[in-house]
């Protein structure tokens, strides 16, 4: 997989599963995901996925030079 699609993926990851951790939560209103226990636990399981692939893309893109491609 492309280390831009692993970034852009664990990047999208982590911004939904912070938001859906804050709405499980109820830091964030106005949704029927308001206060829901299941995004509670949904939402920082996605976030740390995301942020797994963000790391592993933006490790894997750095420290290389031109031979290594």
């Amino acid at each position: 997989m492309s280390k831009a699609v692993l970034v852009g993926v664990g990047a999208l990851l982590l911004v939904a599963g912070v938001i859906w951790g804050g709405q499980g939560l109820g830091y964030i209103g106005g949704s029927p995901m308001t206060g829901q226990t299941l995004w509670a636990v949904v939402g920082p399981i996605t976030a740390l996925v995301g942020l797994v692939l963000l790391v592993f893309g933006l490790r894997g893109a750095k420290g290389r030079d031109a031979s290594d491609r």
